[in-house]
């Protein structure tokens, strides 16, 4: 019973989707570090992305839970369905932002006085789509606090590189997060809510998504220069770049199946494909930034 209610609250928060942030948390921990910080830094780091991330996706399942029984295509979550409960999903997303808070306390002072920006993000992020079509950018800077938070945390001083790391993420999301919502047009005009693809159509969304990945390509490009890393790191962001070409290609929102592929799969493919060659960069060729 217990292993079940774990399961069903791991498949309400997309525990799994902990891959698009957390490999690049992972960059910006090891690249501040100039290696592998010390044991409980990464400790703590961790768990204060799991906690931020986890209650930021219950806060907002609560948040959307009447627009998702409406809509056909999400009326099957969780709490449409009754499967979890309003106080049950409000004690995660107070559990989730207490080990937030007490592993960012545990890091340094400028993670710790940081952390209401973070929480006003992830607050605000859940209503942007009933006022305003820049709710995927939103979503975009939200992630980003995952690898400017991680070089914080290592270093407690402010660079300007996890900026630009932070904007690759921020781009990356917004980008595959309009594409996401290409499938909802006709649902959001007619409820009154606002997305990219609502505000431009279908195809202008589309052509912002692949403008908003063409730039964190170059971003990624420009910290290969920054950062002086090798032909190993730059091989990973070609590899990366050509899954993002396949991901615009085979968009098609009446296939559910090639949206999640697009939207999903493909890119937690590519966070792992930029963890995998950036780490190896940095312990063979490591950098002072």
């Amino acid at each position: 019973m217990v292993l079940n209610k774990i399961k069903l609250y791991g498949e309400l928060v997309m525990f799994s989707h902990t891959l698009f942030s957390l490999p690049f948390a992972i960059i910006a921990m090891i690249w501040a570090a100039n290696g592998l910080p010390k044991f409980d830094t990464i400790f703590w780091i961790l768990i204060a992305l799991a906690g931020a991330r986890n209650g930021a996706n219950a806060l907002n399942r609560w948040v959307d839970k009447d627009i998702d029984k409406k809509n056909p295509r999400t009326a099957n979550r969780h709490m449409p369905r009754g499967l979890v409960n309003s106080y049950e999903v409000w004690l995660i997303v107070i559990f989730c932002f207490s080990i937030f808070l007490f592993a960012s306390y545990k890091l340094n002072p400028l993670c710790f006085k940081l952390t209401p920006i973070a929480l006003f993000l992830f607050f605000i992020y859940s209503y942007t789509k009933r006022f305003t079509w820049i709710c995927h950018v939103v979503l975009g800077i939200a992630c980003a606090g995952a690898p400017v938070g991680a070089w914080f945390a290592v270093t407690g001083e402010f660079n300007y590189i996890p900026f630009v790391l932070g904007a690759v993420v921020a781009l990356w999301v917004a980008g595959f997060d309009i594409i996401y919502g290409t499938q909802d047009i006709k649902f959001d005009r007619e409820n009154g809510l606002f997305s990219i693809p609502v505000a431009f159509g279908l195809k202008n969304a589309l052509i912002i998504a692949a403008i908003f990945h063409f730039v964190m390509i170059v971003l990624l490009i420009a910290l290969y220069y920054i950062l002086n890393l090798t032909w190993i790191y730059l091989i990973g962001i070609i590899i990366s770049g050509g899954l993002l070409i396949i991901e615009h290609y085979i968009v098609s929102p009446s296939n559910e199946k090639k949206m999640k592929l697009a939207s999903y799969n493909i890119n937690q493919i590519i966070s792992l494909i930029i963890l995998v060659f950036t780490v190896s960069d940095i312990f063979l060729n490591p950098i002072i930034p």
